[in-house]
């Protein structure tokens, strides 16, 4: 207990903070705003929520971090539960002196771009969560990362991201006391199950989105490639936030049977538990619908090219067939064209041009000119 006072008093300098304005219970009064300006609005921003809690119920709210920590002293079967969202490092480090963290987790804390883990340090659980939330306008999936540190009489949550909605959760263990009476355990599963509930509506705007990806692939659209690459890539992410919780979550139900934890809780988790391990399978399936689609529309785009490739030699061979029509028929007028040019030159001195059978020797030999070579040109098929 002195040590404990004794780091409180250290750190007595550090900013007050209030949380942001929220449905609250009705036991607390709403903190004053502000200005903008003023410069302890910038340390305040951080802090989502903090509350005292006994027996399942609230029992203060307070306005600092060394109040909660003179608070929790006093109150010996008291919780804490601290939310922050992009703390600072002075901030996780002050938590860390008081609640003992391990320096491993509050430097995990400090950096966003985690992948989901348990991890226990002494009496204290580290757990990283990713949560996710289906963008409608954007049509596309937001994921937010969670750190959760679950001690004795406490709970820390460190948020970076815009999901979860730990204000729900809050509310919602407010209003069962019961289950919050459990203790800092309780807590722990109401926001997993926030978090696996968060999975849901991704999961349902995802499947939208892949029938309309068939719907785009069989109607020939040219951008539904890139459609595809994207979404790929948000599965692979998706992927990586639901698989790993199936096995933390056979962990923490295992722990919470050796520790003792509430037949109930317990009951509760392995809902969550299966609730997760349906997400992941469904996610597996959407990144192999994906793989399929990705692999029938290369199909259709290399049928397309081939089609439009071949209607082009059709095209050039028909065009090459008129050409050799023309080409023959102008080959057949210019024969008797040369004959009468020669023969109708203005000159005196001209072979056969005072003999009588000029004329009927010159028809004749135009004649017998073009149909030599229509059956030349008829015989090679250009005619």
């Amino acid at each position: 207990m002195s040590d404990r006072r004794m780091r409180t008093a250290s750190r007595a300098k550090k900013h007050a903070w209030r949380r942001r304005p929220a449905p609250a219970p009705p036991a607390r009064p709403a903190p004053a705003e502000a200005p903008p300006a003023a410069p302890v609005q910038k340390d305040q921003g951080s802090i989502a929520q903090a509350a005292l809690y006994r027996d399942g119920r609230r029992v203060s709210t307070p306005d600092s971090l060394a109040e909660t920590f003179r608070e929790l002293r006093e109150q010996p079967c008291g919780m804490a539960w601290i939310g922050l969202h992009r703390p600072t490092e002075a901030e996780l480090l002050s938590l860390a002196e008081e609640f003992d963290l391990h320096e491993l987790a509050v430097e995990d804390a400090m950096e966003a771009h985690q992948r989901p883990k348990l991890e226990r340090y002494g009496d204290t659980l580290f757990v990283v969560l990713r949560a996710a939330r289906y963008l409608d306008a954007q049509e596309e999936v937001d994921f937010g990362e969670l750190h959760v540190f679950v001690g004795r009489d406490f709970v820390i949550t460190v948020r970076h991201g815009a999901a979860p909605d730990l204000s729900a959760v809050r509310r919602r263990m407010e209003s069962t006391p019961e289950l919050l009476a459990l203790g800092p355990e309780a807590v722990l599963y109401a926001i997993l199950d926030a978090v696996v509930d968060g999975y849901a509506p991704v999961v349902a705007g995802v499947q939208i989105d892949i029938d309309e990806i068939e719907t785009e692939v069989f109607g020939g659209d040219p951008a539904v490639s890139r459609r595809i690459y994207e979404l790929a890539r948000e599965m692979v992410e998706f992927q990586r936030a639901t698989r790993p919780l199936v096995g933390m979550l056979h962990a923490l139900m295992a722990g919470f049977a050796k520790y003792g934890t509430d037949e109930e809780l317990q009951r509760y988790l392995r809902d969550v538990a299966d609730h997760v391990t349906h997400t992941s399978e469904r996610v597996d399936g959407f990144r192999q619908a994906l793989a399929d689609i990705l692999t029938v529309n290369s199909t259709l785009v290399t049928q397309q090219q081939n089609a439009e490739m071949r209607a082009l030699a059709e095209a050039g061979f028909e065009q090459n067939e008129e050409i050799k029509k023309i080409s023959s028929w102008a080959a057949i007028l210019f024969a008797p064209t040369l004959v009468g040019t020669i023969y109708g030159m203005n000159f005196d001195n001209m072979p056969e041009l005072h003999w009588a059978g000029g004329y009927p020797f010159a028809v004749v030999l135009m004649a017998v000119v073009c149909a030599s070579l229509y059956v030349v040109f008829k015989r090679k098929d250009w005619l």
